[in-house]
């Protein structure tokens, strides 16, 4: 690997308390976690400035129109991404029309800066929230919560339990009836489509993505990943991580037509 995908995966496994940090595309992982209603995660992206993001191309000679105009680009880009992740086509606009007139109101781009995770964050924590929108208790969201956060960990019903302050067997209990589904399958179906996106959006083989994710081994991991999808990890990256990409270019190429 290369110095910076191992720094990558160092500070993944060895953090406590980080989020999942594989070097995807940057564009691409930062419109994907806000779909995916990562709310610690996409704080941790908006951390620099808009205005002082590098690479950042130049849409108008004046800095502020300029600022305002990635502002609305991004603001799009995100409700599109919420839209397909599931999220109500209206209220996704009308959100995106809300922080698009603050924007506008805007007088400094230091204040567009700061708007910028607001925004995000506020399309993330509805992504989160949508998911969450049959359960009931206050335990089963919480759980569903950690769940979200902690899917580079070995969770056990145990540790939600104490987490929640519930005993296991009843916990399960009530997390199928509230949920549909066990927890050990939720989590693992979770873990898969995190898996899913590392292989296609990302450069790490399948048995760094299955230690990333703290499955068993990597043979166990390719097994229920063959089992849930039909295909090998390395299968599922060979047909899908070209046909992603080029479904990119073209959303990216016709936001300029």
């Amino acid at each position: 690997m290369s110095f910076q995908k191992e720094l990558f995966y160092s500070e993944f496994v060895q953090r406590e308390n980080e989020f999942l940090r594989a070097p995807y595309n940057p564009e691409i992982e930062f419109y994907s976690t806000i779909k995916a209603g990562d709310v610690e995660k996409v704080k941790e992206l908006c951390r620099d400035a808009l205005v002082d993001k590098p690479g950042l191309g130049r849409l108008s000679e004046d800095p502020l129109q300029n600022m305002k105009f990635h502002f609305v680009v991004t603001t799009a880009l995100v409700a599109r991404y919420c839209i397909q992740g599931g999220m109500d086509l209206s209220a996704a606009y009308s959100l995106s029309d809300f922080y698009i007139q603050k924007a506008d109101q805007c007088k400094k781009t230091s204040e567009i800066s700061a708007l910028h995770p607001v925004m995000c964050v506020d399309y993330a924590k509805r992504m989160r929230s949508l998911r969450k929108n049959a359960v009931c208790s206050l335990q089963v969201s919480k759980c569903i919560d950690y769940i979200y956060d902690h899917l580079h960990t070995r969770i056990t019903v145990e540790e939600l339990a104490e987490y929640v302050d519930l005993n296991p067997s009843y916990l399960s209990r009530l997390f199928k009836k509230e949920v549909g589904t066990s927890i050990s399958e939720y989590i693992r179906r979770h873990k898969l489509e995190t898996a899913k996106n590392m292989l296609v959006y990302s450069e790490y083989r399948p048995a760094e993505i299955a230690a990333t994710l703290a499955f068993p081994s990597q043979s166990y991991f390719t097994e229920i990943f063959r089992k849930y999808t039909g295909l090998t990890p390395k299968e599922y990256r060979k047909q899908y991580f070209q046909i992603t990409l080029s479904e990119e270019n073209k959303e990216t190429s016709s936001n300029f037509t």
